[in-house]
């Protein structure tokens, strides 16, 4: 299945880039900015939501632009981002991409202890309480998010060096491409290019040692990979993405992602992802997994659960 092409910058197109830089307070989100400033980007940060669409009617910048957005921004909605993201036509010529700031609560509660600051959304309360609610807040976005970077176990120099490899220069001129799982109940994750449906495999789900745990678990790998049809499914799977990506390359185009969905997003789909995205990583592709329906389940107790296969952002 091929969804119509989304609206994502293609490689020929960096200098109309627009990149929203969201994520909870502490997760480095103006680390993020400055970095983008100094590759070159015009970063506006803090910009009250309302301001937005007079800022993209106005004439196009030729640089790349970068907003900062969280939930200290004056008049901000989780609704009215939401809608914003899920837009896809909303500036023709200028395509978004969200790039999300992540953070392990406990390492978030240490950040603003070490700094005796308040936390914004808890002012009178602890951070803890802040941390919760701002979780809270931004889980819709955070669902939303293109590409997801883990800053936990990250320096500020880690975190530049991050946003280097995936927004400097060079990387404009190469292909990202995002593997992600999902449940069909829940309908399809925005902006896929490639949607696989694996409902067809054997499913873990009616083994009760393996119900409660998910694809990432080697068990349940091996129970799924035990299925007739599953060998040929991955086998063409991955020839056929081999075969695509370096066209889709060669075509300018620079983010490509790809969908696995089953009925609970728990076994199949994610195991299939897994699978994937470590034979792309090995191949030398750039690299990312989101797991939408374990994102979901973890919630703010656990926000690290998506991966980048290359290793630096994963919990």
């Amino acid at each position: 299945m091929l969804p119509e092409p989304d609206a994502r910058p293609r490689a020929g197109e960096a200098r109309n880039r627009l990149v929203l830089v969201t994520g909870p307070s502490g997760a480095g989100r103006s680390t993020a900015i400055r970095a983008l400033e100094d590759m070159g980007y015009e970063a506006i940060d803090n910009m009250p939501l309302s301001l937005l669409p007079r800022l993209l009617e106005g004439p196009q910048s030729d640089k790349p632009l970068a907003l900062g957005i969280d939930a200290r921004n004056r008049d901000f909605s989780t609704n009215a981002l939401t809608g914003m993201i899920d837009q896809s036509d909303w500036h023709p010529g200028q395509p978004l991409q969200v790039l999300y700031l992540d953070c392990r609560a406990e390492i978030l509660q240490r950040r603003f202890s070490e700094t005796r600051r308040r936390h914004p959304l808890a002012p009178d309360e602890n951070a803890e309480t802040g941390i919760t609610r701002e979780f809270d807040l931004l889980a819709a976005v955070r669902a939303r998010a293109d590409l997801l970077i883990d800053t936990s176990d990250m320096t500020p120099h880690d975190l530049r060096a991050e946003m280097g490899r995936w927004f400097g220069p060079g990387e404009a001129e190469s292909l990202a491409v995002s593997v992600h799982s999902f449940s069909y109940k829940r309908g399809l994750p925005r902006g896929l290019d490639m949607v696989f449906d694996c409902r067809f495999l054997r499913n873990p789900y009616w083994q009760p040692e393996l119900r409660s745990l998910d694809g990432r678990a080697p068990e349940v790998a091996t129970h799924i990979a035990g299925d007739p049809l599953f060998a040929e499914f991955r086998r063409r799977v991955t020839e056929m993405v081999e075969l695509l990506l370096p066209a889709y390359e060669t075509e300018g185009k620079a983010y490509l992602s790809i969908g696995f969905g089953c009925t609970g997003g728990q076994h199949r789909s994610v195991a299939m992802a897994e699978t994937l995205g470590a034979t792309l990583a090995k191949d030398g592709w750039q690299v990312s997994i989101r797991h939408r329906e374990l994102e979901r389940r973890s919630g703010a107790e656990a926000p690290g659960h998506t991966h980048d296969v290359l290793g630096v952002t994963q919990s």
